[in-house]
């Protein structure tokens, strides 16, 4: 197999049809740029929800009075729950303190008395911070001789599950739909080279040459279109972010963060739209309506 001559055949057929070459390449440029604009949002969202996830936590008020003996009996048995991942002792001083710095004014000088009770702050495993595992600790919680109540924001954590699953939904059709669309550009431009060049085609097969010798310039010109539309994606996406980033606030620009490792991604996106376009065309048209 001549390599010179399989690579001048792919960059001239990419040549050839300039026009097609260059609607397929915009096409994947487009598709990438939004899909990769739509990742950016989606993971750094998700990595927003994970942050707020791990400030979610579990208390669990004490019955009183209470001894110290007691409360170390409880305290042992919330770590010997399963999903439980550390305990925090909050005594009925450091609720009062809590209360003066959330609220701003003394407890003391609302009431005669502390009505805060003692309690534990619990935070949980990674893999128990969901809606129906969390809420199994809750309940193995409550059932703790010595804890009077349990709180935690069971609307909370279920509110971000469902936004992370829509999240991920949306991304993935999104991804879908531009990803066919610049797998279809490319196998209709690929179609056409072959096209145009049919008879060349027919004589090569005439005398002899391989299934792989006659497939692969084409293979090779939309693996070229495919590459050329990730990169000036990854190009038009850091321009975006470049210049959205100016005229957004500090906690808005955290939804835009981007590791360097995405412009690749894109590009390596891009080689795999050109190479499953050309795939399809190579066989559908190739086989049946050319080589006999």
């Amino acid at each position: 197999m001549n390599l010179i001559y399989i690579l001048k055949e792919g960059y001239s057929g990419f040549k050839r049809a300039k026009l097609a070459a260059a609607a397929s390449v915009i096409t994947i440029s487009i598709s990438l740029l939004l899909v990769g604009l739509f990742l950016i949002v989606s993971l750094n969202t998700s990595r927003i929800i994970s942050l707020i996830e791990d400030k979610v936590e579990i208390e669990a008020f004490l019955q009183e009075p209470i001894t110290k003996n007691q409360i170390n009996e409880v305290q042992k048995s919330i770590l010997f729950t399963p999903g439980v991942d550390s305990v925090q002792f909050i005594s009925k001083e450091e609720a009062a303190q809590i209360f003066r710095q959330d609220f701003g004014e003394d407890i003391y000088s609302v009431l005669d008395f502390n009505p805060l009770p003692p309690s534990f702050k619990i935070s949980l495993k990674d893999h128990y911070k969901k809606t129906e595992l969390a809420s199994r600790v809750v309940e193995s919680i409550r059932s703790i001789k010595g804890v009077e109540e349990v709180a935690y924001r069971k609307e909370l954590i279920d509110f971000l599950e469902k936004r992370t699953l829509l999240l991920n939904i949306i991304g993935l059709v999104v991804g879908i739909i531009f990803g066919v669309s610049a797998i279809f550009l490319v196998a209709n431009t690929i179609r056409l080279a072959i096209y145009s060049k049919r008879k060349i085609i027919q004589t090569m097969k005439l005398v002899g040459a391989t299934k792989w010798f006659i497939r692969t310039p084409f293979l090779l010109e939309g693996i070229l279109q495919g590459i050329l539309g990730g990169i000036f994606s990854a190009i038009m996406l850091w321009v975006v972010i470049f210049f959205t980033s100016q005229w957004l606030t500090a906690e808005l620009s955290e939804f835009l963060k981007i590791d360097f490792s995405l412009y690749l991604i894109l590009a390596l996106m891009g080689a795999v739209f050109g190479l499953v376009g050309s795939i399809i065309s190579v066989r559908r048209f190739i086989s049946q309506t050319i080589v006999k």
